[in-house]
């Protein structure tokens, strides 16, 4: 990472709060030049320079650490990112928080072999990479609210993420759901959807991200009561008939 860049990293996480240290910026720089090389042989992100990666995914997922914090200690709490692409935001919330056990579920098998490959580079302990849709997880006895904290970003709108995310959710945990300028409408029309899958809105926070003044909502779900059984439903069936009530 040139030098530039990395105060782009250090100077952008400590306007959210957070001073990283030497370890921590050492794999950011790993991280993203493993980003850039396989970039270049599949589809991980259309984001082409450091800067961008290191604002729009790096910065972007960091700001998830404060809101976490707020609402729960991390210290050795099993997590998991649903729909996790390259690894975002689930990869830089390990790197800030490393006590954290981790799942990636990513249903496309290049981008699982990316994660593979970072978690081996990287040497990270308590990550596992899960290959596959949310929908076969969330039925799963092995799986099926196991999670103190689901979280997702940039998957789909929240009542058809609810369904994915919420089943995994043990009761008294929390689904966080990173969210643009929209949120409002989207929340508004999906409340009770949250309320059939076991949750309920317990707060929202606004996070300014550094350096391009893009605000984030982050919504905060609290797993209040067991996910009807009925739920998740088919393979596909989440998006193709979004859940309203």
């Amino acid at each position: 990472m040139l030098k530039d860049d990395e105060n782009i990293l250090i100077d952008g996480a400590q306007k959210m709060g957070i001073n990283l240290y030497k370890e921590q910026i050492k794999k950011f720089s790993r991280f993203l030049e493993l980003l850039v090389q396989w970039n270049q042989k599949i589809n991980l992100t259309s984001l082409k320079t450091p800067r961008e990666i290191i604002i729009k995914h790096f910065l972007d997922s960091i700001s998830c650490v404060k809101v976490i914090n707020k609402y729960s200690d991390t210290e050795g709490i099993n997590i998991i990112d649903v729909g996790a692409g390259a690894g975002f935001p689930g990869m830089p919330i390990k790197i800030i928080c490393p006590s954290i056990r981790l799942s990636l579920l990513e249903a496309r098998k290049k981008k699982a072999v990316f994660l593979e490959k970072i978690i081996g580079e990287m040497n990270f302990q308590q990550v596992e990479i899960l290959n596959g849709r949310a929908e076969t997880f969330g039925k799963s006895e092995d799986y099926r609210e196991r999670y103190d904290i689901a979280i997702s970003r940039a998957v789909a709108r929240l009542n058809v993420l609810s369904e994915y995310c919420l089943p995994l959710v043990r009761v008294g945990g929390l689904f966080v759901a990173q969210k643009g300028r929209s949120y409002k409408e989207e929340t508004e029309k999906s409340l009770k959807t949250v309320q059939v899958l076991g949750g309920e809105l317990i707060g929202v926070e606004n996070v300014l991200i550094p350096f391009i003044n893009q605000e984030r909502y982050l919504l905060v779900i609290k797993k209040i009561k067991d996910t009807p059984s009925e739920y998740p439903r088919k393979l596909g069936l989440p998006q193709k008939r979004p859940l309203y009530f």
